[in-house]
């Protein structure tokens, strides 16, 4: 590029790219500084204002379990909470003597727990003792939901639960009451991915100084992105899993983006560049990369509201605030770490450690990309096959929401579950509660009639007599499916009594209700399914039109989002397999088969094409430069595959390391996300950049850049790139003119 080209772009400097670049150059123990109080900012309000995570209580508008809550919390305040399951084995049987007196015990001792309006019997409740005579459930009624109820007030009842249970006389507690206290001590997934991104980091430096920076960058984005997620918890109803989730996307971005800004910084020194020169270079070329990457990724979280489900949207804000942090860090500290570092960020290297830090055409992407290009209709189809091959069991997807069966076997709830499918069936373990709401007296004999139609419904094991409040307007009834919660012929069965208990109540003012846990996930589910394919749409439609105003190319957004889609159906049908089928489950400690989490789709598909698009990003643009300086797409192609090869490897590694620590967690779901998102990132880094893309461009020839002149005048453009200077002193050139 002509320096005349340069003289074409207003001389205005960059507010984020250059001027700031310069000002913390200037100045960095300031800068250093106000960050540290910024921090300790945000670590008061985390002291003070601290909440919570559990979703058991959030709202699903229009949803008729919904409803049901609604119309019980006005009508029939003590039905409204929920509940936990009391299982008890007694080997001499439940009817011994010292057994019912035990039993009474603790029956006793539960009624005087907090915020329990009730508990039933298994001597006073139709069907609550096995029928061999030696199990036994209680029903433990709270009068709020689980987001209500103090963890405090839980851990009493687990408390009272463990000093009854002695031998001959085993008592477990379950349900989403005690579902909420349950789970690993958060930090154990972190700190193994941190681990191991430190010794990749290391491996791809070679010196213990640039390896630190990127560490200590995305520890300040994640500490106050947790910070200030943990505060947000006081006012909203988050997912359990927020934490995980969120720390899982932070540590990944937060040490990719500036993994890439030190990668730059590194080349300009090597260049020739000075200290403040290089930092600015840094910031215009590889923070512009940065700041486009993060914000797809953002987008791409924030559009989770898309599903109106209140705890999905928290999770994705949650995440993309985190990921906001990791920009912010990149772009307005790194340069402060930069400058300090200086010219000792090559210090302390590993022993015998030559890889080299800028361009080369002799380098392994150089050699691989030259290797595909000779045979690149090969290399198109072998990929597209395996891809395709990994994508088959996504045609056998069943979307649900696992249960309590599913927990790790020393977890109480699991214990509980097992016992009362061993004596009940496991149906117990997910009971639907059907809830009349009666406007005259009439619907009362239509309740009875009611409940006696559901007990003849198929997959029914059982159904409660009907409970009245006190004025009459309001009836509940328990329906025991034969089949567990997360089995699809317990959600076939919420959709066929939502079909048929309303029949006794035709042409009144009276109305039924089906609901319940189990009813509300199949809620959720059926809300999430409905909206994905816009959804999708609208992530890919919104990534197509950014690809294209950066690349000022119709062929490259189209090939990408073809390319995000096959990576991303890949890990689908990963996921698949391992949690579905189980397949090779034994070595992530999956517990029991069961479904995929039904917003799991939803938010793999929102993380993985934001972060695939950091990755095209980072390699298109680089062989965007070189197309633009030497004009032939072999050879640019073969470059920029080259420069970005131990870049975009180094950064993938390390996502693939921290999400597999997070497969290791106890919590399946937290395993779901863990495994898709690893999976994910290593097709997309290895198969799909290293094959794929080299294969296709070199198919496309020159094509890959075709751009009508008529598009061009109507789509915005973003640079990416806007600042590259071949060797010191040198007039900037614009890409992209």
């Amino acid at each position: 590029m002509s320096t005349q080209t340069g003289r074409k772009r207003p001389t205005r400097k960059s507010l984020i790219f250059e001027r700031w670049p310069r000002f913390a150059a200037r100045h960095p123990k300031a800068v250093l500084g106000a960050t540290f109080a910024v921090l300790l900012l945000f670590g008061a309000l985390f002291m003070v204002g601290r909440g919570t995570f559990g979703y058991e209580g959030f709202r699903l508008p229009g949803t008729e379990s919904q409803e049901l809550f609604d119309m019980l919390e006005d009508r029939f305040p003590s039905a409204s909470g929920d509940q936990a399951t009391v299982a008890v084995r007694a080997t001499a049987g439940i009817s011994d003597t010292q057994v019912i007196s035990r039993m009474d015990a603790l029956v006793d001792d539960l009624r005087g727990l907090p915020d329990v309006v009730g508990v039933a019997s298994p001597y006073e409740t139709p069907a609550a003792i096995s029928a061999d005579g030696t199990i036994a459930r209680l029903t433990v009624q709270y009068a709020h939901r689980v987001s209500e109820i103090e963890d405090a007030s839980i851990y009493e009842l687990i408390d009272v639960v463990e000093q009854h249970s002695t031998d001959g006389f085993t008592v477990e507690v379950g349900g989403q009451v005690v579902e909420s206290v349950e789970g690993e001590a958060s930090g154990r997934s972190e700190l193994i991915g941190a681990a191991a991104a430190t010794i990749i980091l290391l491996i791809a430096f070679g010196s213990v100084v640039a390896m630190g920076l990127p560490l200590v960058t995305a520890l300040i984005a994640l500490a106050s992105g947790f910070f200030l997620v943990s505060v947000g918890a006081s006012f909203f109803n988050m997912a359990s899993f927020t934490v995980q989730f969120s720390a899982m996307i932070g540590i990944g971005v937060g040490i990719d983006y500036s993994l890439l800004m030190v990668t730059r910084f590194r080349e300009s020194l090597e260049k020739g560049f000075s200290i403040d020169d290089a930092i600015v270079r840094a910031s215009s070329t590889a923070g512009r990369a940065v700041l486009f990457a993060g914000g797809t990724v953002v987008v791409a979280l924030l559009g989770l509201w898309a599903a109106n489900i209140s705890f999905v949207g928290y999770v994705g804000t949650a995440a993309a605030l985190v990921v906001a942090f990791a920009v912010i860090a990149a772009l307005f500290v790194l340069p402060a770490m930069l400058k300090l570092t200086g010219t000792y960020i090559d210090r302390w290297k590993l022993p015998g450690y030559s890889g080299p830090v800028g361009e080369s055409q002799t380098g392994v992407g150089y050699r691989l990309s030259r290797l595909v290009q000779r045979f690149p209709v090969l290399g198109l189809v072998v990929s597209l096959a395996i891809l395709l091959l990994l994508a088959a069991p996504v045609l056998d997807l069943q979307l649900g929401t696992s249960d309590a069966g599913n927990n790790p076997e020393s977890y109480a709830s699991r214990k509980a579950y097992d016992l009362l499918a061993e004596g009940f069936g496991p149906g117990f373990n997910g009971p639907l509660l059907v809830g009349v709401q009666i406007e005259d007296e009439a619907a009362i004999e239509g309740v009875r009639q009611m409940a006696l139609a559901a007990a003849q419904a198929d997959n029914v094991a059982g159904v409660s007599p009907p409970a009245f409040n006190e004025d009459m307007s309001a009836a509940v009834v328990t329906v025991i499916p034969a089949s567990a919660p997360q089995d699809a012929e317990t959600v076939e069965l919420v959709h066929n009594l939502r079909e048929t208990v309303d029949a006794p109540f035709a042409g009144t003012d009276s109305q039924a209700f089906v609901g319940g846990m189990t009813a509300v996930f199949v809620d959720v589910g059926d809300k999430i399914e409905a909206g994905l394919p816009l959804f999708f749409a609208a992530v890919i439609g919104i990534s197509f039109l950014l690809l294209m105003m950066v690349f000022r190319s119709v062929v490259v957004p189209l090939k990408a989002a073809i390319m995000n889609l096959l990576s991303i159906g890949a890990s689908y049908g990963v996921l698949v397999a391992v949690f579905q089928w189980g397949w090779m489950g034994g070595i992530l400690n999956v517990q029991r088969e069961g479904p995929i989490e039904s917003f799991m789709p939803m938010m793999l598909f929102a993380v993985l094409f934001g972060l695939s698009m950091d990755y095209e990003v980072f390699l298109v643009t680089r062989i965007r430069e070189e197309y633009l300086q030497t004009g032939d797409n072999s050879e640019a192609v073969a470059r920029g595959l080259s420069v970005t090869t131990r870049l975009i490897s180094a950064a993938a590694a390390i996502m693939i390391a921290v999400f597999m620590s997070f497969a290791m967690s106890d919590q399946r779901v937290v395993k779901e996300f863990g495994m898709g998102l690893a999976v994910a990132v290593f097709l997309d880094a290895t198969l799909v950049r290293l094959i794929l893309v080299p294969s296709l461009m070199q198919i496309m020839g020159d094509a890959n850049w075709w751009f009508p002149k008529w598009l061009s005048r109507i789509v915005p453009r973003i640079a990416v790139d806007e600042v590259v200077s071949p060797v010191p002193g040198q007039a900037p050139a614009v890409i992209g003119e």
